[in-house]
């Protein structure tokens, strides 16, 4: 008998430490996303100059990611993926404003008008940089202009450890680090989403 009594307390002990540790878990995976979504996109150049952001990631399981980003889910099995399946989501809004000047030159241009060739005067100009070009005609009643801009971000996503004194050791947060190498554009929002299993 007092076997079934020390394996039922063995037992017993053993569920309540799970239990204490998955609760201990998700209330700290809670107060991160809590963190995370508390927290602005922070803003900074890398030693390139380089435009950069960085902001935590949350870590939200399949049915709140569907429950809370219907949009997205929405989206994602439109392309057809399952949502079980899904590692992690990521969305980056950017905005690019750039300032340029550029000489006007005049530039003739022959058009029918009525069967009857005329000759047509218009103003162009042309600009452009490695990210963006930027080109247009300057008619008498129109302006007719052409703007191309280019970008590539790189998202790299990396965990942060805990510290104590000298000491790393598990996961504190996820960061996302968002690095723009247009020096035009200014990254405005970002957001990661990881789904826990």
């Amino acid at each position: 008998m007092k076997k079934y009594l020390v394996l039922y307390a063995v037992l017993a002990t053993a569920l309540l430490v799970a239990g204490y540790r998955r609760y201990r878990n998700e209330t700290g995976r809670l107060t991160r996303n809590q963190h995370a979504m508390a927290t602005e996109i922070t803003h900074y150049r890398t030693r390139a100059g380089q435009e950069a952001a960085s902001n935590e990631a949350l870590r939200l399981r399949c049915r709140e990611f569907e429950a809370l980003r219907k949009a997205d889910a929405a989206e994602i099995r439109r392309l057809g993926i399952r949502l079980r399946r899904l590692e992690a989501a990521g969305k980056t809004v950017t905005a690019t404003s750039l300032t340029a000047s550029a000489p006007l030159r005049d530039t003739l241009v022959v058009r029918l008008r009525d069967t009857v060739a005329v000759i047509d005067t218009l103003r162009t100009f042309r600009w452009r940089d490695p990210w963006v070009q930027l080109e247009g005609t300057l008619g008498a009643d129109s302006v007719c202009c052409r703007i191309r801009s280019t970008d590539t971000l790189r998202q790299i996503v990396h965990r942060i450890p805990r510290r104590f004194l000298f000491i790393r050791w598990g996961t504190k947060a996820l960061r996302q680090e968002i690095v723009s190498s247009n020096p035009h554009t200014r990254i405005v929002y970002s957001e990661y989403v990881r789904i826990e299993r």
